[in-house]
């Protein structure tokens, strides 16, 4: 049976390259500084290319922003949103809830009191506007993309 290879030693110009490209994430923000000194350590320890490895082993050779030359059509691209998305459908569920609840509350305390100021229009309105200016212009922004199977 044979032994394992052992692996190649490295040297300061490698262990040089290491260093910049773990000062290049720490820059993007995929290390925090505890581990970022923590690695740094280990790769000027490191007396074999394994070793080094190891050090970025986990991390992405490189960014997806530097690729040069990609085509949009080269990434995935989310499918136009409609009204029975439950990206619209769920916030729309909520204010259709949380109004029929208010309703409810101001129509129990009107027949029962002499409360007859109509409160729940204040959430129902302002509330009823917003959504439906983000409602027009996610499917209108979306009308007019290429993609868009409207």
């Amino acid at each position: 049976m044979s032994d394992p290879v052992p692996s190649t030693r490295t040297s300061d110009a490698e262990r040089d390259r290491v260093a910049r490209l773990l000062q290049e994430h720490f820059a993007q923000g995929r290390l925090d500084q505890e581990e970022f000194t923590e690695r740094l350590s280990r790769t000027y320890k490191a007396r074999t290319a394994d070793e080094l490895a190891l050090v970025t082993g986990d991390l992405p050779e490189r960014d997806l922003a530097d690729l040069r030359g990609a085509r949009p059509e080269d990434f995935a691209v989310a499918p136009p949103l409609s009204m029975r998305d439950p990206a619209l459908m769920v916030p729309w569920a909520l204010y259709v809830g949380v109004n029929v609840l208010c309703f409810v509350i101001w129509l129990i305390l009107f027949l029962t009191t002499d409360y007859d100021y109509p409160w729940f229009l204040w959430v129902m309105g302002p509330w009823g506007i917003v959504m439906g200016v983000v409602t027009v212009g996610v499917l209108a922004g979306q009308r007019g993309h290429p993609d868009s199977r409207e």
